[in-house]
């Protein structure tokens, strides 16, 4: 891969990484809740999630899936519900509220490392677009004249560690917010605008067609 044509793709990738959508918000509240660690723990999910995209489309069944309109389907609806009862699951959130203003920690119970990973991982590959972009943006770079693999080795490497800096940053926009949850009323807010917002990602999902190239 030349270096122009990467830097070319480097700059798309973050672009397409730093969009707003609901693995960032996971982050951002992640990072609100639990702290910074959290969120970054929680990024790993996403991550996973996104080496099997890039495997899938790398092996060519990202075509099969981008001409299927049954798993198309699926995925989109199974992926809505998920984003529909994480938001439904936030609002109602139980909220300590005997902890100690001083210990924010105390205000939520950690759901554990695993759990936010889980999480994070559910809801990206609840999102059909997500495989369906990698489908459509990666073939844009690739050199018919190079190395097929190793062209897409060095994309999805590039993309991985776009993405991992990116949900670092919002974990660490969710750490700001952080240092301002000092009551059990807080909380249950942040919860709140976290579980509408959810909600809201799930019914733009819903509402989503293969023809926009978003996500």
């Amino acid at each position: 891969m030349q270096f122009d044509t990467w830097l070319l793709f480097a700059g798309a990738a973050i672009a397409l990484a730093m969009a707003p959508g609901p693995n960032n918000l996971l982050a951002i509240f992640n990072g609100a809740r639990y702290g910074v660690s959290s969120a970054a723990v929680g990024g790993t999910g996403r991550v996973v999630a996104f080496v099997l995209m890039i495997s899938v489309t790398a092996a060519g069944l990202g075509v099969v899936l981008a001409a299927s309109e049954t798993a198309f389907f699926l995925i989109k609806w199974g992926g809505a519900a998920y984003l529909v009862w994480l938001g439904i699951k936030s609002w109602f959130a139980r909220v300590n509220d005997d902890a100690d203003t001083a210990g924010q920690m105390a205000l939520m119970e950690h759901p554990g490392a695993f759990k936010l990973a889980k999480t994070e991982f559910l809801t990206a590959v609840g999102n059909p677009k997500a495989i369906l972009i990698f489908t459509a943006f990666f073939p844009q770079f690739l050199d018919p004249a190079a190395a097929y693999g190793q062209q897409f080795m060095i994309m999805g490497v590039t993309f991985i560690a776009m993405e991992v800096g990116v949900l670092l940053g919002y974990g660490l926009l969710g750490g700001q917010v952080k240092g301002l949850i000092r009551s059990a009323r807080h909380m249950r807010v942040l919860n709140r605008v976290s579980g509408t917002l959810l909600v809201g990602a799930g019914v733009l999902l819903a509402l989503t067609d293969r023809s926009r190239t978003t996500a």
